[in-house]
This record gives structure tokens, C-alpha cells and sequence, in this order.
């Protein structure tokens, strides 16, 4: 539970340095959320990119920070987990209405799409174009091709994809109501950079994940989310609670995850990362995840290895903007 028990509050206007030690490569999320339910104003979110050590065969490295606001008729925001009926929702790439990005054609562009969004399941397409998934959340990933160009994320999901820019192509946004463009990758009239697209790309160096997680053996628990019980905001948490789990350093851990809300509910596990397992545990989806929106009335299964000991908090909130964020912590011991 170290992000609201490792360090003392900060007062208003103080300063404090600390280390953090990176473990792995990849697109992460400074988000400060987690206390910003109710607040005056919302809080932005900051990306934090860790780089790989090896050579990394693309053109250029780009950030989409995807925030989600909702505005009162004055103008002014309302933070997460408040009553917004009459708010209208706006959406920004990098802190703007319509975001351009300019390419030359045949540029390999990495982009690290985010859904800092507090509360929205967001799709985020680029037309025309392959986008090819290369890590999630952080995690390499077996090279896949996005299904008609589209990522889906959760709020707090990250998708790291490759595209070759051949042509001037819309960005769009899809909040499960209506699909609207919030920018533009736009060709300069620069020459070829190239006369062709670069061939197919190879994965990402790993990040020393194990290739396989013993389920047979594994320590298997049941989470209910989508409801309050057991659990707390962030701002009432106590380590005096009980546990949500204690796992075994080296084990795996099997979580059952039922939504018993009406509506779809995010789940967030700090600390380590998951596989989505098949509906029979007979298997799992070929990339790493730390976050997973579950739909109502759904059971999802994931699996960890429990290699970091330590407390560690898991959070769900509902995919309402007046939705409470709720947390709960576990140990690996």
C-alpha cells in the first residue's frame, strides 16, 4: 500500500525529492487521481516513458496523453467523483482540443497512446492505417495488428503501437456513446524518407516476465468489485484493514474478478502485472496488463507471478464520473 503510506502528506506549497527505482522499460502513468475525488479542481496526469536500453528501430518516439474533462457552462472543470449531470464532456491530446502530428511519408512512428481519463472505456483510432500493438501497459507484447486500427483502454491503460505514416489520416475517440476527432497525423511535404514502409518490426525487448505461470499450483482468491464492500476511498484507507489476499513470494496468484455493478467497472493492481486468462484457465491472452475493465455482471480470471514482496494496493471505480475510487491492498510476503 506504499502509494499512500510509504511518505508523509506534502503540505501546500513544500517540496520533496525521492528515488524510484524503474524495473522495467516501457510507457507508465503519474497519475495523481487517486486523492482527487471530490476535489475543487481535477488533478492532470503526467506520462512517464522508461526507455530500453537496446537500440529501438523507429523513426520517431511520440506521447498521446488522452485526458477526459467535464466542463460546467462557465467553463470551469468539476474533479472526478462528483455529481456532473450538467457538464459537458471534453476530450484533449496533450492538453489540446485538436491535436496535430506532423510525418513524412514512410516515417516509422512509435506512439504511447494513454487514457488518462478518470472514469471512460475510450477507443482511439487512426484511419487508414495499420497500427500494429507492440506493448501494453507497459509490458512488451507479440506484435499483433489492432482490429480495424483501433486500441481500447481503460482509464489508466497504455498501448504502445507502430505505424508507418503513409497519408493524412483523422484521430479519433470513441467514449461508447459517439466517435468524434480530436486530431490529425498530418504528411509534410518533406521527400520520401524512405521509397517504402520499413518491413515488419520485431518485439520489444522482454522485460523478464516469465513466459509461463504454474496455474496448477497457483494460490487462487475471489475479489467482488463493483460495490463498496470491503472497500474504501483512498482518503479513509488504513493499513489496519484486513488484507484483500496474501500471496506467497515465487507463487502464482489466481484473482476471480466479478462485476456486480450495473455498469462496467475498472480494476487496478499496482505492483505487478496479470495475464487475462481464457474463460476454462487454459490459457491467457499473449500480452501483460495491470489494469481491466470488466463488464457488468462478468467474472474475469487473471494471473500473476508474486515475485516483488511487499503491500500493495488494488483499486476499482465504476466508468461513472460521480463514481467513488475504491481500494483495497494486498501483500506478497
Amino acid at each position: 500500500a506504499e502509494p499512500l503510506l510509504a511518505r508523509a502528506p506534502l503540505a501546500a506549497g513544500a517540496k520533496e525529492s525521492f528515488q524510484l527505482p524503474l524495473r522495467h522499460a516501457g510507457t507508465f502513468l503519474f497519475d495523481p487521481g487517486l486523492l482527487n475525488d471530490g476535489q475543487p479542481l481535477p488533478l492532470r496526469a503526467k506520462p512517464l516513458v522508461v526507455s530500453e536500453r537496446e537500440h529501438i528501430s523507429v523513426d520517431r518516439d511520440e506521447v498521446l496523453l488522452i485526458e477526459e474533462w467535464r466542463l460546467r457552462p462557465d467553463g470551469s472543470a468539476i474533479a472526478p467523483g462528483t455529481e456532473a449531470k450538467d457538464a459537458t464532456p471534453v476530450y484533449t491530446v496533450n492538453g489540446r482540443t485538436s491535436f496535430e502530428l506532423s510525418a513524412r511519408a514512410n516515417e516509422r512512428l512509435r506512439l504511447r497512446f494513454i487514457n488518462a481519463s478518470q472514469r471512460t472505456v475510450l477507443a482511439v483510432k487512426l484511419e487508414s492505417h495499420e497500427v500494429r500493438v507492440m506493448a501494453i501497459d507497459g509490458q512488451p507484447a507479440e506484435p499483433f495488428p489492432a482490429r480495424n486500427g483501433a486500441l481500447v483502454l481503460a482509464p489508466g491503460g497504455r498501448a504502445d503501437a507502430y505505424v508507418d505514416a503513409v497519408a493524412s489520416a483523422s484521430i479519433l475517440l470513441h467514449d461508447g456513446k459517439e466517435a468524434c476527432p480530436v486530431g490529425r497525423l498530418l504528411l509534410s511535404g518533406e521527400a520520401l524518407l524512405r521509397p517504402a514502409p520499413l518491413p515488419s518490426a520485431p518485439p520489444l525487448p522482454p522485460n523478464g516476465l516469465p513466459a509461463q505461470l504454474d496455474l496448477k499450483n497457483a494460490q487462487r482468491f475471489e475479489l467482488v468489485v463493483g460495490v463498496p464492500a470491503d472497500w474504501t476511498r483512498p482518503a479513509s484507507f488504513t493499513p489496519s484493514a484486513p488484507p484483500a489476499f496474501r500471496a506467497k513470494t515465487g507463487r502464482a496468484v489466481v484473482l476471480a474478478l466479478t462485476n456486480r455493478a450495473p455498469i462496467t467497472t475498472v480494476f487496478h493492481l499496482h505492483g505487478h502485472h496479470f495475464r487475462l486468462l481464457d474463460r476454462l484457465d487454459d490459457g491467457w491472452k499473449p500480452f501483460w496488463l495491470n489494469t481491466l475493465a470488466i463488464e457488468p455482471g462478468q467474472t474475469q480470471r487473471i494471473a500473476f507471478p508474486a515475485e516483488y514482496a511487499g503491500r500493495y494496493l488494488i483499486e476499482q471505480v465504476a466508468t461513472d464520473w460521480a463514481a467513488p475510487r475504491l481500494v483495497r491492498w494486498y501483500s506478497v510476503e
